[in-house]
Formats: C-alpha cells, sequence, structure tokens
C-alpha cells in the first residue's frame, strides 16, 4: 500500500511531504483510510529527539481517527466503512503479565509494545510511521471504535490526551465527591478536568494566571487555584486527594506536593526528564506518594472514549491542514498553544502538488503489524 504523509527526515530538517509502502495487509489486519491525526506535545519532542530517543524519517502521530478501507482475513470486530481509531501504540507481544492484564502499554515482552510511531518503547531501531499520513495498516486488537457521539476530528486527542489523564484516575481510584487537582490547563489538563468532573470528583484547576480563570471554569472545574499567589497556595495546603500533573517539562514539584493530603497521590503523567531537589520530609510525614502513568491499555482506551462520548466531554480543538505543520510546531516549542490542533488529513488527500512533489522514504518496519 503506497501511503502519502509528512515527515522529518533527519533531525533539525523541516516536514516536508513524503511517500513511503506500508507491507499489505494480512490475516488479523484492518486497513484504515485516515480522516485526521491530532498533534500531540510528544510529537514535538520526538521531532526534536528532546528524549534522545528518535529514530529518522520520523513521521508522527498517535491520535489517528479513520475510517476502516479494508480487513484482513479472520478479523471480526470490524467492517469495511466503520469509523475507528488507533492511539499510541499498534502491537505488543499479548503474552506477558502485563498485556494479559490490560495495560499493553507495558508490555515486558522482548521488544515491549511498538509505538504507533518511532518504533518501540525499548528502542531496538525499528521505525514505525505514525497518523501524518493517510493510512495506516494495524493489526485488530489495536484498533478502537468511535462511537456515534464522536466525531472523528474530536475524538482524535482522546486517543492520547484522554486515556493519559483517565488511566490513573481509574488505576489509583478517584472516588466521587474527592478532591482532583490539575495542574497544567493545557493539552491534556483541558480534558482531564471534563473526566474527573464525569467520574464525580470535585475539579480544582492549578494554573500560574488569573487570566485563564474564567474560561477554564468554563471548562466545569469546581475551582481554579493560581499557583504564582503564594497565599492562595498557603490556604489549598493538603486539600487534593489526587493531581494529575499534565506539565510537560522541569519544574519544582515540591510547592504541589504541599497540596497533597495524606494518604494522596500526585500523578506525573508529562514531565519525564525529572525533578532537581525534591524534598522527602512531606512525603514521609503525609505518606504521599509521587507516581508516574504512562497512557492506558486497548481496553481502557475504548472505555474513556465511550465515556466521553456518554458525558458530552470534548476536547477544545482547532483543525488545521497538513501545509500548516510547521506553523503549529513552532507554536508549541515557543509556549504550548491552548489546547489541541487536530490535522484534516483530506488537506494532504486533496494536495496533488505535495504528492507530485514528495520525497520517497524507507517502508516503515514490520513491528508496526502483526508478525509475518
Amino acid at each position: 500500500m503506497q501511503v502519502y504523509g509528512y515527515a522529518v527526515p533527519s533531525h533539525g530538517t523541516p516536514f516536508v511531504p513524503v511517500r513511503f509502502d506500508r507491507a499489505d495487509l494480512k490475516a488479523g489486519e484492518v486497513a484504515i483510510d485516515i480522516t485526521h491525526c491530532g498533534i500531540c506535545h510528544s510529537d514535538l519532542h520526538q521531532v526534536d529527539n528532546d528524549w534522545g530517543n528518535t529514530n529518522y524519517p520520523c513521521v508522527p502521530g498517535h491520535e489517528v481517527t479513520g475510517v476502516v478501507s479494508e480487513i484482513g482475513a479472520g478479523v471480526t470486530k470490524f467492517a469495511v466503512g466503520d469509523r475507528v481509531g488507533v492511539g499510541c501504540m499498534v502491537n505488543s507481544c499479548q503474552e506477558c503479565e502485563s498485556c494479559k492484564a490490560g495495560d499493553e502499554q507495558y508490555c515486558q515482552g522482548p521488544k515491549s509494545c511498538t509505538l504507533t510511531y518511532n518504533g518501540n518503547k525499548k528502542p531496538d531501531g525499528t521505525n514505525s510511521y505514525g497518523g501524518y499520513s493517510t493510512a495506516m495498516i494495524v493489526r485488530e486488537e489495536f484498533v478502537l471504535r468511535i462511537p456515534d457521539a464522536l466525531p472523528n476530528d474530536a475524538a482524535a486527542p482522546i486517543l492520547c490526551a484522554g486515556i493519559t489523564t483517565y488511566q490513573p484516575m481509574k488505576h489509583f481510584g478517584l472516588k466521587p465527591g474527592q478532591t482532583l487537582g490539575v495542574a497544567g490547563i493545557g493539552g491534556l489538563g483541558h480534558i482531564a478536568i471534563q473526566i474527573g468532573k464525569a467520574m464525580g470528583a470535585r475539579v480544582v484547576a492549578l494554573t500560574r494566571s488569573a487570566d485563564k480563570r474564567d474560561e477554564i471554569l468554563k471548562l466545569g472545574a469546581d475551582d481554579v487555584l493560581v499557583t504564582s499567589d503564594d497565599e492562595a497556595m498557603k490556604a489549598a495546603a493538603f486539600s487534593l486527594d489526587m493531581m494529575i500533573s499534565t506539565i510537560p517539562v522541569k519544574h519544582d514539584i515540591n510547592p504541589y506536593v504541599g497540596l497533597m493530603k495524606a494518604n494522596s497521590m500526585l500523578v506525573l503523567v508529562g514531565n519525564i526528564n525529572g525533578f532537581d531537589d525534591v524534598a522527602s520530609g512531606p512525603l514521609i510525614f503525609n505518606r504521599v506518594g509521587i507516581v508516574g502513568s504512562l497512557f492506558g491499555g486497548i481496553a481502557d482506551t475504548q472505555e474513556v472514549l465511550d465515556l466521553c462520548a456518554e458525558h458530552g466531554i470534548r476536547p477544545e480543538i482547532e483543525v488545521v491542514e497538513m501545509q500548516a505543520i510547521e506553523t503549529v510546531f513552532d507554536e508549541l516549542r515557543n509556549g504550548n498553544p491552548r489546547y489541541r490542533h487536530v490535522i484534516d488529513m483530506k488537506s494532504l488527500v486533496d494536495d496533488q502538488s505535495a504528492r507530485d512533489n514528495s520525497i520517497e522514504i524507507a517502508a516503515p518496519d514490520r513491528g508496526d503489524v502483526v508478525p509475518a
């Protein structure tokens, strides 16, 4: 299958239109014509090699929605014409303890889970290509059904931002009536507010800017805590049962720890670069846990899609054309824009000039579909 997309050929180069071949459809696989793909902050980290693990050429995109164009032999869950999604991973061993528990994202197989782009979670040179492209082929077990109440453009960010914030709320047992703090009210945080409310929590949004208060309250937050206001932070000490921190960069975590009740959890889903000088005393004296959480497994991803459909949860999105990708990435580099951008892939499908001038790149490794 010949596919067109946009890729960064090497570190420090801009996006260019590309073409490549995806392996032919095999038994157990689903072919998808991509209609939309969300732009995640992690796409920027990978393109810029901020984590030192990027495989080039890099075709990003792990918030993929589209329509089934063909199914392989033995596929039973999907039919041609179904609206479907693909999230952060497209393969795992399906046999280890984590996979059997529905936590495929923590696959302990020889290669770990295969990410939708940039290869395996444990770098081994595998280079899978993601959703900044016109089509993909994915094994049936890693395809999600888009509920009727969710349009494809709105569903796309839920496949990463939605599941990444929902999964720790579920896993660590957020209960109705508890107080949930959400730090970082951007791409992930504004969805976390809505999900927390749907789960029955009282939600407090944490932001550095008082100017965002009215906008945040419109998202459904019960209160807004301005972290630059020292008196407000003191007054809010020991008030949170759980916090989801979506802040994607290194920062001082100690003021946030001071907000946590005894026996509470501060969950990190954004910053993977670590912290400097974390004070251990408040953790010990109040039995506060600082834990990390990756995106969620396939069953939980379907669960959060259904939850968002049921409760009318929608990410705030701006739909953009594929050709605007450099502009969007510049916005991300210069101060994380509010909420989410979603690429309308029709803009690439209809761009004859981009296809005519595309650069051919090597086919992605077979790791992103069922082994032959």
